[in-house]
């Protein structure tokens, strides 16, 4: 379901004006997920007031797969359909889902933009040759770290891995200060993760990087003889730090934060970023490609190009709490800033090989 947010609405008028530069193309059609938080919180910033005229009526589809939540994104897209007057049809469904679609799909997919929650479902699609490479003006809107070293997605948010622990039960005095800590027996049945989702096969895919994989399948099977609690996603992890089943979990930072909105602030869980610069500090990014077969390339481009606009990151900032990319966005006030943070410093592009960290947690049994 899509929610309105009329704050949002004269800005998005000003920012089409401002990347609705491409000319028009014609029509495609065809239009479910691991979720992910929509909230609602800081107020956003002094709105900005733009110069123009009226925004001229768009005419065309757009046919989006994405690979985040209709909960997380579906406001803003509906909010570009609306101002630009394009036909936006969205497929919803995990990354790894949209993703192994398009690569079943090919070049006769439906698909302009492949919107994913981490670089390592854009890697694979890149891998197999269905995105085009995106123009200058867009990719450098963003630190080049941020997007695809072949320039053929880009980067939108950032989203920071974290431990979430119980605070009734923790001080984060109590938590190790690296991943490895958590292979140590005192914390036997302690831990939740989720095997199956997309954001921790993409921190142990930065494992594999940093570590190899010999001492990678060594951690994973030290954390699995620790009989950890297998959920099926980060807000299920959450829920249950706070409801005391297991003392802590590793997620991505945002996810507490709908729990705070709609608990309030006595609600018993809380992140620790860790600071040791491994695989449990990694910083992923939400990003985005146009696909090169796709129909509407103009439309693909102009919705890219408004994904990295001013508005559409505040968006992400203030109602999802996401680290915005692009130079000038406030980040949420509840957020550590970006520049505090000590991620490891692995080349996003490098995350793209998902099967391989599948294949290892099949084999340590995280995975049937």
């Amino acid at each position: 379901m899509f929610h309105n947010f009329p704050k949002f609405t004269l800005l998005l008028v000003a920012v089409l004006l401002l990347v609705a530069c491409a000319p028009a193309v014609n029509p495609v059609a065809d239009p479910q997920a691991d979720p992910e938080p929509g909230l609602v919180a800081d107020p956003a910033p002094e709105e900005e007031t733009y110069s123009g005229g009226d925004v001229a009526s768009e005419t065309g589809t757009l046919v989006i797969y994405s690979g985040r939540s209709e909960s997380l994104v579906g406001p803003i897209i509906q909010q570009f359909a609306e101002v630009s007057g394009i036909d936006v049809q969205v497929r919803y469904g995990s990354t790894s889902e949209m993703a192994a679609a398009l690569l079943e799909e090919g070049a006769n997919s439906p698909a302009d933009v492949f919107f994913a929650q981490d670089p390592g479902g854009l890697g694979a699609v890149e891998a197999a040759g269905l995105l085009a490479e995106l123009p200058e003006d867009i990719l450098s809107k963003v630190d080049a770290f941020y997007a695809s070293p072949n320039g053929r997605w880009v980067g939108i948010s950032g989203r920071a891995r974290v431990v979430v622990y119980n605070t009734e039960r923790l001080q984060v005095s109590d938590l190790p200060d690296d991943l490895m800590g958590f292979t140590d027996t005192s914390w036997s049945g302690r831990l939740g993760i989720a095997p199956g989702n997309g954001s921790f096969q993409t921190m142990v895919t930065g494992m594999r990087q940093l570590w190899g994989e010999d001492e990678t399948r060594a951690w994973l099977q030290a954390i699995a003889d620790n009989n950890p609690t297998y959920y099926e996603n980060n807000t299920s992890i959450v829920a249950a730090v706070a409801a005391g089943e297991v003392d802590a979990g590793l997620v991505n930072h945002y996810y507490l934060y709908r729990f705070l909105a709609e608990e309030g602030e006595n609600f018993p869980a809380r992140n620790h970023y860790l600071a040791d610069g491994g695989p449990g500090s990694l910083l992923m990014v939400a990003g985005a490609g146009r696909l090169a077969n796709g129909e509407n390339e103009a439309n693909a481009l102009r919705f890219l190009n408004f994904l990295l606009s001013p508005v559409a990151q505040q968006y992400f900032a203030s109602q999802t709490y996401e680290y915005p990319l692009v130079e000038g966005v406030a980040t949420s006030s509840l957020l550590i800033p970006l520049t505090e943070l000590n991620p490891p410093q692995i080349a996003l592009g490098s995350l793209a090989d998902l099967q391989g960290t599948v294949t290892l947690l099949q084999e340590v049994g995280m995975l049937p």
